[in-house]
């Protein structure tokens, strides 16, 4: 086979529809969408969640809770994560975005005390939960809150 002698599938491919180019076409007169109404008409139709007066059901279910505007979202790093850093490394946030431990940080980092900590290592963050800076400090680091 040569490129030259390359063609589609049998039926593969289809002729769009050519709606309103007369009746013998078969989608002529009123081009398949009926006779009168709002969906007959140009620009016509409804919203998506419409129901035709009807309390929607988006309005119809209960609420609850609400969402804090003010919440921070912090960055949560595991202590083990922090093993491929050499003894003694200053770690601060940049460092951490550098070497691709953490994709992006909004508000902060925060260090948990999931897994061993191997190295002693300086850790600049926003914030610490107990286990991780009891793993940090045992490992022989220092731990600094940003």
């Amino acid at each position: 086979m040569k490129l030259h002698e390359l063609k589609p599938a049998a039926g593969s491919r289809k002729a769009p529809k050519r709606v309103g180019r007369g009746t013998g076409s078969g989608l002529g007169k009123q081009a398949g969408k009926g006779m009168k109404g709002q969906k007959s008409r140009s620009g016509g139709g409804v919203r998506p969640g419409f129901e035709g007066g009807q309390m929607p059901l988006y309005r119809r279910i209960p609420k609850r809770g609400f969402t804090n505007i003010f919440a921070k979202e912090y960055v949560e790093v595991n202590v083990d994560r922090l093993n491929i850093f050499e003894n003694g490394t200053e770690i601060t946030e940049a460092v951490l975005l550098e070497r691709g431990v953490v994709s992006k940080i909004i508000d902060g980092v925060k260090i948990l005390g999931n897994g061993t900590l191997e190295k002693s290592l300086t850790v600049k963050a926003t914030k610490f939960s107990k286990s991780a800076m009891e793993k940090i400090e045992a490992a022989g680091g220092k731990v600094e809150v940003i």
